[in-house]
């Protein structure tokens, strides 16, 4: 997926379905689509430059997405609570406003970066943190808090 960050504390994503996306014949499947709606608002914490982890992710399917399709996703953030914050998505089937294929929102937790390293592989959360040189806000660990222009989607 191409993931573009959009004016003010948004961010647009294309994705095209293929066969390698397929569950049911000849239709994306569910699990993945719902994967890709995370990816794009997972990268609205980008905009932050604050690490999070989703807490919950609600995804309707309004439509099946036949393989070939291509998702223009648009995502947002609508509000922030404290280490909370709570996004939103829409999927349009082969144009930007075209037929309504998904609508979502997730709540994601912000979280320091330690909390990679002591749940994930610390080796490769610093590589990460390397390869995106993002402006990541995390005081308590300045020696993984890289500065600098950053990438949404790698």
């Amino acid at each position: 997926m191409q993931v573009t960050a959009g004016e003010g504390l948004t961010a647009e994503g294309v994705f095209t379905v293929t066969d390698n996306h397929q569950g049911a014949p000849g239709l994306a499947h569910g699990g993945l689509l719902s994967a890709a709606i995370d990816e794009i608002l997972g990268s609205l914490n980008w905009l932050l430059g604050v690490p999070a982890v989703t807490g919950r992710l609600e995804c309707d399917f309004r439509k099946p997405v036949p393989v070939g399709t291509t998702l223009y996703i648009h995502a947002a953030i609508e509000s922030l609570h404290g280490r909370k914050v709570f996004t939103r998505a829409t999927a349009h089937m082969n144009d930007p406003d075209g037929p309504v294929a998904i609508e979502a929102t997730a709540l994601f937790v912000q979280v320091k970066l330690e909390h990679f390293v002591k749940n994930g592989n610390p080796v490769e959360v610093k590589a990460a943190v390397s390869d995106r040189s993002g402006n990541w806000k995390d005081m308590a660990n300045p020696e993984l808090s890289p500065v600098g222009e950053f990438e949404v989607n790698p």
